[in-house]
């Protein structure tokens, strides 16, 4: 049985290829069959010779999990549930909004941030996702698209925190980005993390351009220790300074992200203090209301807390404000839903409000 995960080995295929005295192109028409004509199968790949075929069937596999669970909600989002090869289970999501084709993707199984209000990491962070583990969200989510549509935008926006796993993200996106692989622009691919410091600082020492988007939450060190509790080791000064760093050396517009939790977070004061946190600096915010969650306590603000929310960051403070849209609704959308309707497998499940990316 083949060992080894062909998406985790993408960096060594043309040693690979040479050893066993292959040209070099090889390694191209490989990617190509992977990334643009969107393969499953090594025998698919006929332009390779049938012998080299083998000899990949023989040692690699494309997918390392199967889909244990794939649902489509009349908005046309769909969501993967896939087993990965440890039984442990992941969620990526597909939306559909105009020409975009925005996924959202996973980079734990599970996540050790602990914000109150997402079911995904209630029970911690299980492990890592390799590079091949998340390319291969990518590749199945391509796969759902017809022959003449294209992936458009990466969100790395579901189970787990992006920053806390930053090399096998990294790795995973150079792949996406590359002309080679997806050939997604980087300007069109966002990572959100909760604000891990050290980790932004290291994001912008490699010039990788990406979209960085800080998940917020709070406008005050005391609230956001509440909600989002590795906050106590940090502080939202700290993040906000690694913040203003990366826009220096990336030159990409920084995005907030604010989930509106009705009668903790939503209020006028908190829309006032927020609007004197950010209102100087040069940022999109995305406002996402609740999407509630079974068996958690939060809510969905009102119309009027969310209007006068609003009202108060763009009319007062002029701050650029974006509410995203709900999808997925039908699907098990929030977090931790699809978890609990199959709470007697093994599979752990994400799902942040969905995100539509602010890149353009």
């Amino acid at each position: 049985m083949p060992t080894q995960h062909l998406l985790d080995q993408l960096d060594d295929l043309p040693n690979w290829l040479t050893e066993r005295g292959y040209p070099q192109f090889r390694a191209g028409q490989i990617r190509h069959w992977l990334f643009q004509s969107r393969v499953d199968s090594f025998h698919k790949m006929t332009t390779l010779p049938l012998k080299l075929r083998d000899e990949l069937d023989n040692e690699f596999h494309i997918f390392s999990g199967t889909t244990a669970a794939h649902q489509t909600s009349s908005d046309h989002t769909e969501k993967l549930l896939t087993r990965l090869s440890d039984g442990n289970g992941i969620e990526s999501v597909l939306l559909r909004e105009g020409i975009r084709r925005t996924i959202c993707v996973s980079s734990q199984v599970g996540c050790a941030m602990g914000c109150v209000f997402c079911a995904s990491g209630l029970d911690g962070v299980e492990r890592n996702l390799t590079s091949g583990e998340i390319l291969e969200q990518m590749l199945r989510l391509s796969q759902l698209l017809p022959t003449e549509e294209r992936l458009t935008h990466i969100v790395m926006m579901g189970m787990g925190e992006p920053l806390a796993n930053l090399e096998n993200v990294l790795k995973a996106l150079f792949w996406a980005s590359h002309p080679d692989g997806l050939g997604i622009s980087p300007r069109r691919i966002t990572i959100s993390t909760v604000g891990l410091p050290a980790a932004i600082k290291k994001l912008a020492e490699k010039d990788c351009r990406y979209h960085l988007a800080v998940s917020l939450h709070a406008p005050n060190d005391i609230l956001r220790n509440e909600i989002v509790p590795v906050n106590r080791k940090i502080g939202i000064e700290a993040i906000l300074a690694a913040a203003d760093d990366y826009f220096e050396a990336s030159g990409r517009r920084l995005t907030f992200e604010y989930v509106l939790l009705a009668g903790i977070n939503d209020q006028t004061e908190h829309a006032e203090e927020l609007g004197k946190l950010i209102a100087k600096r040069n940022i999109l915010l995305n406002v996402i209301p609740y999407n509630p969650v079974a068996d958690l306590p939060y809510k969905t603000p009102s119309n009027r807390a969310i209007q006068n929310f609003q009202s108060v960051l763009e009319k007062k403070y002029r701050v650029r404000i974006k509410f995203r849209k709900r999808k997925g609704d039908q699907i098990n959308a929030a977090c931790g839903q699809l978890r609990r309707a199959n709470s007697n497998t093994n599979i752990v499940t994400i799902n942040p409000p969905y995100p539509v990316s602010p890149a353009q």
